[in-house]
């Protein structure tokens, strides 16, 4: 039997530190769920996660975004997004222009039938996303939001705290 890091870490509790352990768990938790999503995407609409992730980004500003903004939602590199974004059009899901303001800057923007196929996959992802959380409470998923919370500016404030040091 294959055992996951986070099976290891529990194993060996002496060997990892309550951090650790956290971080396992967060990880082990994060793949289980994007495989799931992943495979779902897949079998259902024939798509992948990436191309799926800037479409939802997209789908919140009609008027479009530039290819940067889209990659910092992503929290992605600009040549991660372009590639997607290239075949995204000439799929016909998303239409793409020079910004009024700046010709060194492209906009992006769904078209209205990519729109209307991100809104189909988006129903689904969401009854997806209910049934894998099925197990959790209301006030387990408010606490669970709290604690994530909590521990995202903590690891905003490391994150900081480094980049000063550097």
């Amino acid at each position: 039997m294959i055992l996951d890091s986070e099976t290891k870490a529990v194993e060996l509790p002496e060997d990892h530190g309550d951090e650790l352990r956290l971080w396992l768990r967060l990880l082990t938790c994060t793949t289980l769920i994007e495989g799931e999503v992943r495979g779902r995407l897949r079998e259902r609409f024939d798509v992948t996660l990436p191309r799926f992730d800037p479409m939802a980004q997209l789908d919140t500003v009609p008027d479009g975004m530039t290819l940067s903004d889209v990659s910092k939602r992503m929290m992605v590199s600009n040549g991660n997004v372009t590639g997607l974004v290239e075949r995204l059009v000439e799929s016909g899901h998303l239409d793409r222009r020079t910004s009024d303001t700046d010709r060194r800057v492209q906009v992006i923007r769904l078209t209205k039938a990519g729109r209307a196929e991100f809104r189909r996959m988006a129903a689904e992802h969401q009854l997806w996303i209910s049934d894998i959380f099925s197990d959790l409470s209301p006030k387990d998923v408010r606490e669970l939001m709290r604690l994530l919370a909590k521990t995202k500016g903590s690891a905003r404030k490391a994150a900081q705290k480094r980049a000063l040091q550097a």
